[in-house]
């Protein structure tokens, strides 16, 4: 049942404590880890490429070995069963084996040519800006994804050929010396940490050491079988503990290089000190205290804009189930996950579709609020406000929560600024009931707010009838919607996480950033083509897809299909291909 509220919701009284490590690694093993890295780091920096595709290659049914173990050790950890389970294989085995494939494809192209292929395809727009297709990467991808494309839209000035010089630029260094780098990985989504590996080993070429974030270093032994290839030629170490032993491995002078995937928080620690006034000198300055490189991706408060006009009863439903499930996916505790719902106010749908998003959230089980200062946050963000609760949350849980009509004339409002990181969807309207609800001015007007009110650069969402995107006038501005919106990947009609998923696509915070004001980061992962120059991914589908999409919440036959395109992804066949679309319809 959906209520409506103006108290703070009961889940408050539990407080989340911060994740403490089982299994801290000691300073000694830590000392021994990046010394014997080290020793290693030349010698991985100069292998040939053909060797490190080989070497990914026998990671790869190892990763798919693990995986039943990985989704049912991850769902234990998580409290999910059932249905929700295959959360578990679509955030875990499966794109880390994607991208290991991809990645090593690229690397055996390069033992041949040089670089990798200049994505599958490219175009220069009208604008001269140049977008280069990174999706679907295969005849099997567009059987599987029928009507989805994912393109690269690189910086201004990088032409094709620019493009070409630029790739896989590490690859042209002769006898590069290498390095460390340090990965603090990250807490929510066990795939991200073997992909920042796999990015920083076979994208730019370091050897790795990964420490596991305690909140799911129950996936480091299960990694550590996974990518024994990696481990036992001296390429990677895995180690745990907390903030302590990140604070430690930042600061240590066989380090080279760092990555991570947390908090912004979290990263100015590391880069400018704690706060205080040696922190604002260092900044005015622009004398950062860390004097080593640093790759980041930092959240988000992710933003799904609805273009008004008159939707089919069942396009709103559909777009109503997609977003639910960018709020319920993994109890909310994703980068990605949807967190401010951007309309017109004068849509005259509006108040429909918030009724079909809340049905949705009401059908979706409360979960486990497994993830440190949930609990915390959602106080914070719901305290006094008019809240729509669908469905209860049990002891331990949190539930959705929709908070209705934010004033989006306040800037300061902690919902713009404050990553929820749980299970909150703020309604913010734009405009008033009695404008026109013209969907150009609509566009001009989200843009604008996405980009000057909230806080992160990760990534958008943009929901838009084919109709309209056909329009002459509108279409226009819709690919100015695009291009403008400072993200480091803008989806149409999906969710973001698509393009962080099928690992052909970077994935990162937009390259506006600067470390005095990370947002969500700077640097790219994934990126299996091996790309420079980026300005964003651009991921786009059809407004509805049927059947229902594999990583809807909820979806009975998600588990079942996730099980077979592993073993497509192990070894990619037309027979596999035919596998995995029967588990698909039947």
């Amino acid at each position: 049942m959906a209520t409506t509220t103006t108290a703070t919701s009961s889940a408050t009284a539990v407080m989340s404590q911060a994740a403490q490590s089982i299994r801290p690694t000691g300073r000694p093993d830590l000392d021994d880890a990046v010394a014997r890295l080290g020793d290693r780091a030349r010698a991985f920096a100069r292998m040939a490429p053909a060797e490190k595709a080989a070497l990914l290659r026998e990671c790869m049914p190892r990763i798919a070995d693990a995986a039943e173990a990985w989704v049912a050790t991850g769902c234990k950890a998580k409290g999910i069963s059932g249905v929700f389970a295959a959360e578990e294989w679509l955030a875990g085995p499966l794109p880390t084996l994607r991208m290991a494939r991809l990645m090593a494809d690229s690397l055996d192209a390069i033992a041949r040519a040089g670089r990798p292929p200049l994505g599958t395809t490219t175009r220069t727009r009208k604008d001269g800006r140049l977008e280069i297709e990174v999706f679907p990467t295969s005849r099997f991808d567009k059987i599987a994804f029928t009507g989805f494309r994912g393109d690269c839209l690189m910086l201004p000035g990088v032409d094709r050929a620019e493009a070409a010089r630029r790739q896989a630029s590490f690859y042209r260094q002769r006898d590069p010396e290498g390095g460390v780098s340090l990965i603090l990985g990250a807490g929510n989504v066990s795939n991200i940490p073997p992909m920042d590996v796999f990015s920083k080993m076979f994208v730019e070429g370091y050897v790795c050491l990964l420490k596991m974030n305690p909140v799911n270093e129950w996936s480091g032994p299960i990694l550590e079988r996974a990518l024994a290839p990696l481990l036992d030629r001296g390429f990677l170490r895995i180690v745990y503990g907390g903030g302590d032993v990140g604070q430690y491995l930042t600061e240590h002078a066989g380090v080279q290089d760092i990555h991570i995937t947390g908090s912004d928080k979290t990263h100015d620690l590391i880069v400018w000190g704690p706060p205080g006034p040696e922190r604002d000198r260092r900044k005015a300055a622009n004398q950062p205290r860390l004097q080593k490189p640093i790759s980041s991706e930092l959240g988000n408060v992710s933003p799904v804009v609805i273009v008004p006009y008159t939707y089919h009863d069942d396009e709103l439903a559909f777009m109503a189930a997609n977003v639910a499930t960018m709020v319920t996916n993994n109890a909310s505790f994703n980068c990605n996950a949807a967190k401010m719902l951007i309309t017109s106010r004068a849509w005259p749908q509006r108040d429909a579709f918030l009724g079909l998003i809340a049905r949705e959230l009401g059908r979706s089980p409360a979960r486990k609020a497994y993830y440190p200062g949930a609990f915390e946050r959602y106080a914070r963000l719901t305290a006094g406000r008019d809240l729509n609760v669908p469905g209860r949350a049990g002891d331990g849980e949190l539930p959705w929560t929709i908070i209705r009509e934010v004033d989006t004339s306040n800037g300061q409002d902690p919902v713009f600024q404050l990553e929820p990181f749980c299970g909150i969807l703020s309604d913010a309207p734009l405009g008033t009931a009695g404008e026109s609800g013209d969907p150009v001015e609509f566009l001009d007007r989200a843009t604008r707010f996405c980009n000057d009110t909230l806080w992160g650069t990760l990534n958008a969402a943009i929901f838009v009838h084919g109709k309209l995107e056909r329009d002459p006038t509108v279409g226009v501005c819709v690919e100015r919607a695009i291009t403008e919106l400072r993200y480091g990947t803008v989806a149409v009609n999906h969710w973001p996480a698509l393009g962080y998923g099928l690992g052909s696509l970077p994935w990162g915070g937009h390259p506006s950033a600067t470390l005095a004001d990370i947002q969500s980061g700077l640097g790219w992962v994934h990126n299996t083509f091996m790309l420079e120059g980026i300005d964003k991914s651009v991921i786009r589908g059809p407004l509805v897809v049927r059947p229902r999409p594999l990583w809807f919440t909820g979806n009975p036959k998600a588990a079942k299909v996730a099980r077979r395109m592993i073993a497509q992804e192990l070894e990619p066949s037309w027979t596999g291909l035919a596998r995995v679309v029967g588990a698909v319809l039947f």
